[in-house]
């Protein structure tokens, strides 16, 4: 199925991009969560908006980027949340609380979008996430979950 990507989704493309998915894949997963949407020949005009909302918000330059990598990775990331006696979360922490969190601790700005955690933060202690702040630059932050 053909659709047309209103999101950047990591190991397919970024928003704009018209791509060949599986059906399910698309029927289930993209078009549900607004990541993308069904191609039709109309649908050539949305690229084009979408390209330019794009490149408005994106980060232009590989220097840019770079720069942007070395704040990131300068920055202390510390969240606080609640936990269970054993280092167990209620939950857990999810790319908006990073991207939040980063803000916070004097970072710049992130797209929760951006951020990548290797798999879902259920414990206290150190833990990496990666952001992804253009196709060929991502920076590597260390978030400390600490208990609230």
């Amino acid at each position: 199925m053909k659709i047309i990507l209103t999101h950047e989704v990591s190991g397919l493309g970024t928003a704009g991009d018209v791509v060949d998915v599986k059906d399910g894949y698309a029927r289930n997963y993209l078009v549900p969560r607004g990541f993308a949407i069904r191609w039709t020949k109309g649908g050539e005009q949305d690229v084009a908006q979408i390209r330019r909302a794009r490149k408005i918000h994106e980060i232009a330059t590989i220097e840019q980027a770079n720069e942007i990598k070395a704040r990131l990775e300068g920055v202390k990331v510390r969240l606080a949340v609640r936990s269970g006696d054993a280092g167990r979360l209620f939950g857990s922490v999810t790319q908006a609380d990073v991207a939040s969190a980063i803000e916070t601790a004097g970072g710049p700005k992130v797209d929760k979008r951006r951020v990548e955690l290797g798999s879902a933060i259920k414990t206290l202690g150190a833990h990496e996430a990666t952001v992804r702040l253009h196709p060929e630059v991502a920076a590597k932050v260390s978030v400390e979950v600490v208990s609230a």
